[in-house]
Protein backbone atom coordinates (compact mmCIF):
# COMPACT_ATOMS: atom_id res chain seq x y z
CA UNK A 1 0.00 0.00 0.00
CA UNK A 2 1.52 3.53 -0.94
CA UNK A 3 2.26 6.03 1.82
CA UNK A 4 -0.79 8.41 -0.06
CA UNK A 5 -3.35 5.78 0.90
CA UNK A 6 -2.59 5.39 4.49
CA UNK A 7 -5.01 7.39 6.71
CA UNK A 8 -4.74 7.17 10.50
CA UNK A 9 -7.44 6.64 12.43
CA UNK A 10 -9.19 9.51 14.75
CA UNK A 11 -7.12 8.05 17.94
CA UNK A 12 -4.31 7.57 16.21
CA UNK A 13 -4.53 10.70 14.64
CA UNK A 14 -4.76 12.77 17.70
CA UNK A 15 -1.79 10.77 19.55
CA UNK A 16 0.59 11.89 16.16
CA UNK A 17 -0.37 15.09 16.36
CA UNK A 18 0.48 15.68 20.05
CA UNK A 19 3.65 13.66 19.96
CA UNK A 20 5.74 16.82 18.46
CA UNK A 21 4.43 19.02 21.34
CA UNK A 22 5.41 15.94 24.26
CA UNK A 23 9.11 16.14 22.46
CA UNK A 24 9.34 19.98 23.14
CA UNK A 25 7.71 20.11 26.43
CA UNK A 26 10.33 17.49 27.15
CA UNK A 27 12.55 19.03 25.51
CA UNK A 28 12.24 22.24 27.20
CA UNK A 29 12.19 20.63 30.31
CA UNK A 30 15.30 18.77 30.43
CA UNK A 31 17.34 21.59 29.11
CA UNK A 32 15.80 23.99 31.60
CA UNK A 33 16.78 21.57 34.97
CA UNK A 34 20.23 21.50 33.42
CA UNK A 35 20.84 25.34 32.97
CA UNK A 36 19.29 25.67 36.18
CA UNK A 37 21.37 23.15 38.19
CA UNK A 38 24.00 24.86 36.79
CA UNK A 39 22.55 28.17 38.16
CA UNK A 40 19.70 28.15 40.00
CA UNK A 41 19.49 32.02 39.31
CA UNK A 42 19.39 31.47 35.36
CA UNK A 43 16.17 33.25 33.80
CA UNK A 44 16.62 31.90 30.38
CA UNK A 45 15.08 28.48 30.87
CA UNK A 46 12.86 29.59 33.72
CA UNK A 47 11.43 25.90 35.25
CA UNK A 48 7.89 25.27 34.79
CA UNK A 49 6.65 25.69 38.39
CA UNK A 50 8.40 29.23 38.45
CA UNK A 51 5.91 29.79 34.84
CA UNK A 52 3.17 28.94 37.47
CA UNK A 53 3.71 31.33 39.91
CA UNK A 54 4.22 33.94 37.73
CA UNK A 55 0.95 33.19 36.21
CA UNK A 56 -0.99 33.06 39.39
CA UNK A 57 0.38 36.22 40.26
CA UNK A 58 -0.68 38.21 36.98
CA UNK A 59 -3.95 36.49 36.64
CA UNK A 60 -5.50 35.66 40.15
CA UNK A 61 -3.48 38.59 42.27
CA UNK A 62 -4.90 42.47 41.88
CA UNK A 63 -2.37 44.66 40.57
CA UNK A 64 -1.56 47.21 43.97
CA UNK A 65 -1.30 49.98 41.52
CA UNK A 66 -4.82 49.66 39.40
CA UNK A 67 -6.53 46.77 41.10
CA UNK A 68 -6.97 44.77 37.83
CA UNK A 69 -5.81 41.65 37.33
CA UNK A 70 -3.12 41.96 34.53
CA UNK A 71 -2.83 39.15 32.43
CA UNK A 72 -6.61 39.61 31.52
CA UNK A 73 -7.02 42.72 31.38
CA UNK A 74 -3.96 42.39 28.87
CA UNK A 75 -5.76 39.67 27.67
CA UNK A 76 -9.32 41.66 26.43
CA UNK A 77 -7.56 44.73 25.79
CA UNK A 78 -5.52 43.17 22.68
CA UNK A 79 -8.77 41.12 22.00
CA UNK A 80 -10.44 43.93 21.38
CA UNK A 81 -8.08 45.48 19.43
CA UNK A 82 -7.54 42.34 17.15
CA UNK A 83 -11.43 41.68 16.56
CA UNK A 84 -12.04 45.22 15.43
CA UNK A 85 -9.99 45.29 13.16
CA UNK A 86 -10.53 41.69 12.00
CA UNK A 87 -13.96 42.79 11.64
CA UNK A 88 -12.88 46.07 9.18
CA UNK A 89 -10.43 44.27 7.65
CA UNK A 90 -13.19 41.39 6.43
CA UNK A 91 -16.09 43.25 6.02
CA UNK A 92 -13.89 45.61 3.65
CA UNK A 93 -12.58 42.34 1.74
CA UNK A 94 -16.59 41.29 0.99
CA UNK A 95 -18.12 43.70 -0.28
CA UNK A 96 -15.41 45.30 -2.28
CA UNK A 97 -13.83 41.08 -3.33
CA UNK A 98 -17.51 40.92 -4.55
CA UNK A 99 -17.68 43.86 -6.92
CA UNK A 100 -14.15 43.79 -7.89
CA UNK A 101 -14.77 40.16 -9.01
CA UNK A 102 -18.09 41.02 -10.49
CA UNK A 103 -17.61 44.28 -12.45
CA UNK A 104 -14.27 44.62 -14.96
CA UNK A 105 -15.19 48.37 -14.27
CA UNK A 106 -14.51 48.70 -10.85
CA UNK A 107 -11.93 45.77 -10.76
CA UNK A 108 -9.64 47.84 -13.82
CA UNK A 109 -10.19 51.39 -11.64
CA UNK A 110 -9.34 49.72 -8.11
CA UNK A 111 -7.79 46.48 -8.80
CA UNK A 112 -4.29 48.10 -9.57
CA UNK A 113 -4.86 50.48 -6.21
CA UNK A 114 -5.30 47.30 -3.83
CA UNK A 115 -2.60 45.68 -5.91
CA UNK A 116 0.08 48.04 -4.77
CA UNK A 117 -1.44 48.61 -1.26
CA UNK A 118 -0.95 45.10 -0.50
CA UNK A 119 2.70 44.81 -1.09
CA UNK A 120 2.91 48.03 1.25
CA UNK A 121 4.62 46.56 4.46
CA UNK A 122 2.51 47.60 6.61
CA UNK A 123 5.68 47.65 9.89
CA UNK A 124 7.06 50.13 7.87
CA UNK A 125 4.30 52.83 7.86
CA UNK A 126 3.32 51.95 11.90
CA UNK A 127 5.72 55.38 12.65
CA UNK A 128 3.64 57.31 9.87
CA UNK A 129 0.46 56.13 11.94
CA UNK A 130 1.16 57.16 15.11
CA UNK A 131 2.07 60.58 13.36
CA UNK A 132 -1.52 60.75 12.09
CA UNK A 133 -3.99 58.61 14.23
CA UNK A 134 -1.76 59.36 17.36
CA UNK A 135 -1.23 56.58 20.19
CA UNK A 136 -3.96 55.45 21.00
CA UNK A 137 -6.40 52.73 20.17
CA UNK A 138 -7.13 54.23 16.29
CA UNK A 139 -3.36 53.75 15.32
CA UNK A 140 -3.34 49.97 16.38
CA UNK A 141 -6.54 48.81 14.43
CA UNK A 142 -5.56 51.26 11.56
CA UNK A 143 -2.36 49.02 11.22
CA UNK A 144 -4.25 45.18 11.47
CA UNK A 145 -6.58 47.11 8.92
CA UNK A 146 -3.71 47.71 6.36
CA UNK A 147 -1.82 45.08 7.00
CA UNK A 148 -4.98 42.26 6.34
CA UNK A 149 -7.56 44.11 4.06
CA UNK A 150 -5.60 44.55 1.01
CA UNK A 151 -4.67 40.68 0.97
CA UNK A 152 -8.61 39.42 1.79
CA UNK A 153 -9.55 42.09 -0.25
CA UNK A 154 -7.35 40.06 -2.92
CA UNK A 155 -8.13 36.72 -2.04
CA UNK A 156 -11.77 37.26 -2.28
CA UNK A 157 -11.22 38.47 -5.67
CA UNK A 158 -9.69 35.73 -6.75
CA UNK A 159 -12.78 33.57 -5.57
CA UNK A 160 -15.75 35.38 -6.96
CA UNK A 161 -13.45 35.28 -10.56
CA UNK A 162 -13.05 31.35 -9.81
CA UNK A 163 -16.43 30.68 -10.02
CA UNK A 164 -17.89 29.46 -13.57
CA UNK A 165 -18.79 32.06 -15.91
CA UNK A 166 -21.88 29.75 -17.06
CA UNK A 167 -23.71 31.15 -13.99
CA UNK A 168 -23.44 34.67 -14.52
CA UNK A 169 -24.49 34.06 -18.26
CA UNK A 170 -27.33 31.51 -17.34
CA UNK A 171 -28.52 34.65 -14.69
CA UNK A 172 -27.98 37.45 -17.53
CA UNK A 173 -30.23 34.95 -19.82
CA UNK A 174 -33.11 34.81 -17.41
CA UNK A 175 -33.22 38.60 -17.03
CA UNK A 176 -31.14 39.14 -14.27
CA UNK A 177 -28.93 42.65 -13.10
CA UNK A 178 -25.39 42.58 -11.76
CA UNK A 179 -27.23 43.50 -8.37
CA UNK A 180 -28.82 40.27 -8.71
CA UNK A 181 -25.43 38.33 -9.57
CA UNK A 182 -23.60 39.89 -6.64
CA UNK A 183 -26.44 39.14 -4.36
CA UNK A 184 -27.62 35.72 -5.17
CA UNK A 185 -25.24 34.16 -6.90
CA UNK A 186 -21.95 35.60 -5.77
CA UNK A 187 -22.51 36.27 -2.06
CA UNK A 188 -23.75 32.97 -1.01
CA UNK A 189 -20.92 30.93 -2.49
CA UNK A 190 -18.09 32.98 -1.31
CA UNK A 191 -19.34 33.78 2.23
CA UNK A 192 -17.79 30.42 3.18
CA UNK A 193 -14.40 31.23 1.65
CA UNK A 194 -14.59 34.60 3.91
CA UNK A 195 -14.33 32.54 6.64
CA UNK A 196 -10.94 31.06 4.93
CA UNK A 197 -9.41 34.05 4.80
CA UNK A 198 -9.76 35.53 8.04
CA UNK A 199 -8.36 31.88 9.31
CA UNK A 200 -5.09 32.38 6.59
CA UNK A 201 -4.61 35.69 8.04
CA UNK A 202 -5.13 35.76 11.56
CA UNK A 203 -1.48 35.39 12.10
CA UNK A 204 -0.79 37.99 10.69
CA UNK A 205 -3.17 40.70 12.47
CA UNK A 206 -1.49 39.09 15.87
CA UNK A 207 1.76 39.99 14.51
CA UNK A 208 0.73 43.79 13.64
CA UNK A 209 -1.10 43.75 17.10
CA UNK A 210 1.71 42.84 19.24
CA UNK A 211 4.33 45.09 17.27
CA UNK A 212 1.56 48.29 17.70
CA UNK A 213 1.51 47.51 21.24
CA UNK A 214 5.29 46.66 21.93
CA UNK A 215 5.63 50.37 20.19
CA UNK A 216 3.27 52.24 21.91
CA UNK A 217 0.43 51.14 24.40
CA UNK A 218 0.04 50.97 28.13
CA UNK A 219 -2.01 47.63 28.22
CA UNK A 220 -2.05 44.32 26.36
CA UNK A 221 -0.12 41.53 25.71
CA UNK A 222 2.36 42.62 23.37
CA UNK A 223 2.85 45.16 25.54
CA UNK A 224 3.55 43.29 28.53
CA UNK A 225 5.96 40.87 26.91
CA UNK A 226 8.07 43.96 25.70
CA UNK A 227 7.62 45.56 29.22
CA UNK A 228 9.44 42.73 31.62
CA UNK A 229 11.93 41.81 28.57
CA UNK A 230 13.86 44.37 30.16
CA UNK A 231 13.98 41.95 33.39
CA UNK A 232 14.69 38.89 31.19
CA UNK A 233 11.76 37.74 33.02
CA UNK A 234 11.13 34.60 30.89
CA UNK A 235 8.62 33.38 33.66
CA UNK A 236 6.48 36.10 32.23
CA UNK A 237 7.36 36.25 28.23
CA UNK A 238 6.79 32.33 28.15
CA UNK A 239 3.57 31.74 29.14
CA UNK A 240 2.09 35.09 27.39
CA UNK A 241 3.68 33.67 24.29
CA UNK A 242 1.99 30.58 24.56
CA UNK A 243 -1.50 32.31 25.43
CA UNK A 244 -1.37 34.14 22.47
CA UNK A 245 -0.85 30.62 20.68
CA UNK A 246 -3.79 29.24 22.27
CA UNK A 247 -6.08 32.38 21.74
CA UNK A 248 -4.96 31.79 17.59
CA UNK A 249 -5.73 28.62 17.67
CA UNK A 250 -9.13 28.33 19.52
CA UNK A 251 -9.92 31.48 17.35
CA UNK A 252 -9.04 29.23 14.11
CA UNK A 253 -10.77 26.79 15.49
CA UNK A 254 -14.31 28.24 16.37
CA UNK A 255 -14.34 30.17 12.37
CA UNK A 256 -14.00 26.54 10.83
CA UNK A 257 -16.50 24.99 13.54
CA UNK A 258 -18.77 28.22 12.14
CA UNK A 259 -18.03 27.62 9.09
CA UNK A 260 -18.94 23.73 8.70
CA UNK A 261 -21.96 24.86 11.02
CA UNK A 262 -23.21 27.56 8.73
CA UNK A 263 -21.83 26.31 4.55
CA UNK A 264 -21.80 22.11 5.49
CA UNK A 265 -22.64 22.39 1.02
CA UNK A 266 -19.00 23.96 1.30
CA UNK A 267 -17.14 21.64 3.29
CA UNK A 268 -19.10 18.27 2.24
CA UNK A 269 -17.74 19.61 -1.51
CA UNK A 270 -14.38 19.98 0.10
CA UNK A 271 -14.02 16.27 1.48
CA UNK A 272 -15.18 14.99 -1.89
CA UNK A 273 -12.03 16.54 -3.51
CA UNK A 274 -9.92 15.50 -1.04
Amino acid sequence: MRLMNLRPQRPLAVLLALLPFIALLLLYMTASDARLAENPNDKLLPSMQSMVDAVQRLAFEEDRRSGEYIFWSDTAASLQRLLIGIGISASMALLAGVLLGTLPLARAVAGPVVAVVSMVPPLAILPILFIVFGLGELSKVVLIVIGTAPVMIRDMTQRVLDLPPEQAIKLQTLGGSSWHLMLRVVLPQVLPRLLSVIRLCLGSAWLFLIAAEAIAATEGLGYRIFLVRRYLSMDVILPYVLWITLLAWVMDLGLRKTSQLMFPWFHAGQERNA
